[in-house]
């Protein structure tokens, strides 16, 4: 089933979806705009958020905050209201509607989550990371994953997308250095609206991230990482960060945790990493959420090892690099609703930590911040959408070492 995507209707110039070049042209042919006279729109509109005529390009407004309080700062996830269906004739018009217009039916509206996480770094000074969300939902069917328990409802626009970090500057008035697409969704199944999206953050006129500063979070799926790997080729584009998420490194497992791995296995998925664009010095960023009983062994931070080094000696050999390719971002499990699984005790974080360190593996663990609002990585999701068939369970809840896994 396709997701419904919307777009704005070709007389409509909608700035949020546009990179300045493209927002000159619209506006020239929509509007009868110079292109300097456009060019100035588009700067102070995304550099102070005055909307200096273009009032209808506002982001969708903010419904819901809900603020968590961490050694860093206060995290803050908020929500977004978007049309559940493109109903507005004047604004909208269907790219691709299926019968998943019947589920959207359902429901007046829907909403984004984004979470801004507080970080304080080398400097110590505060900074804060935007993870934004791609989709309502995600098709991926990852088993520890609360989005996973909504299915797929549809997919971002650009304009949806942007308009996460427009309303996290301006309606919050907390402008993030960082922008990490690890909220709801599966960002390479919605591959198009977020490479638009990037285009538009990036734009030096505009939003004006560095493109360092962006990172696209995905299950692994090798057609959209074929895509991205060809795009990073381009100019502008060679520093874009990219993390995968693993969680286990060993197919059987990996298959009943993630549904992805049953047609892209480890084996095609650490070919197409070990061949990944390189450009300056940057990492490849794998995500290892934790989880009690399930990938915590000792037995599991082996399989990681075998996984990773062939990835990090082809690139030492490659670019006669010292350092390894690779860091593994170690996630204390964040338990979604109704979890057959604990959040991980500390000392069993730290002993895992210690065996990848045994294997050779570059690892960190990642600070838990907003678990207490289902803000953390894997919590976010609509508990009200959550409310049809949730994801079978295919992995053992006991905590035992090396779990059977059910047919």
């Amino acid at each position: 089933m396709n997701p419904v995507t919307v777009e704005p209707t070709a007389n409509r110039v909608y700035a949020l979806s546009l990179d300045s070049s493209q927002f000159a042209s619209e506006a020239g042919l929509a509007l009868g705009w110079s292109t300097q006279k456009a060019l100035e729109r588009y700067r102070q509109f995304f550099r102070t958020g005055a909307s200096a005529g273009l009032e209808s390009n506002l982001p969708a407004p903010i419904v819901r905050q809900l603020r968590d309080p961490s050694p860093e700062g206060e995290v803050l996830k908020f929500t977004q209201r978007v049309p559940a269906l493109p109903d507005d004739a004047q604004r909208w018009r269907v790219i691709t509607a299926t019968s998943a217009a019947t589920r959207l039916s359902h429901f007046d509206s829907l909403e984004t989550e984004s979470v801004l996480i507080p970080m304080i770094g080398r400097t110590g000074k505060p900074a804060y990371t935007l993870c934004v969300s791609s989709q309502v939902g995600c098709a991926m069917g990852c088993t520890f994953c609360e989005t996973a328990q909504m299915g797929l409802i549809r997919s971002l626009t650009p304009g949806e997308i942007v308009g996460q970090w427009f309303a996290a500057t301006y309606v919050l008035g907390i402008r993030p250095r960082n922008i990490v697409f690890m909220g709801m969704g599966e960002p390479l199944d919605n591959y198009d609206n977020v490479v638009q999206a990037i285009s538009v953050l990036k734009d030096h006129n505009g939003a004006a991230v560095p493109i360092s500063k962006i990172s696209v979070s995905t299950v692994g799926r090798l057609d959209g990482l074929r895509k991205l790997a060809h795009q990073l080729h381009q100019p502008g584009w060679h520093r874009l960060n990219l993390a995968v998420s693993i969680n286990a490194a060993e197919d059987s497992l990996r298959s009943s945790l993630m549904p992805v791995n049953r047609s892209m296995p480890l084996a095609d998925l650490q070919h197409a990493l070990m061949h990944w664009p390189v450009y300056g010095g940057g990492k490849l960023c794998f995500e290892y959420v934790l989880i009690p009983g399930v990938n915590d062994s000792r037995e599991d931070a082996a399989h990681i090892g075998r996984l990773v080094r062939p990835i990090d000696d082809h690139y030492r050999t490659v670019r006669a690099a010292v350092t390894p390719r690779v860091m593994l971002n170690v996630i204390p499990y964040n338990p979604r609703r109704d979890s057959p699984w604990p959040a991980p005790e500390e000392d069993a974080v730290d002993r895992f930590l210690g065996w990848l360190t045994e294997e050779t593996v570059y690892a960190k663990r990642r600070r838990t911040k907003g678990r207490r609002m289902m803000g953390a990585c894997g919590q976010l999701g609509s508990e009200a959408i959550r409310g049809r068939r949730p994801v079978p369970l295919s992995v053992s809840a006991q905590a035992t070492p090396n779990p059977a896994i059910a047919g």
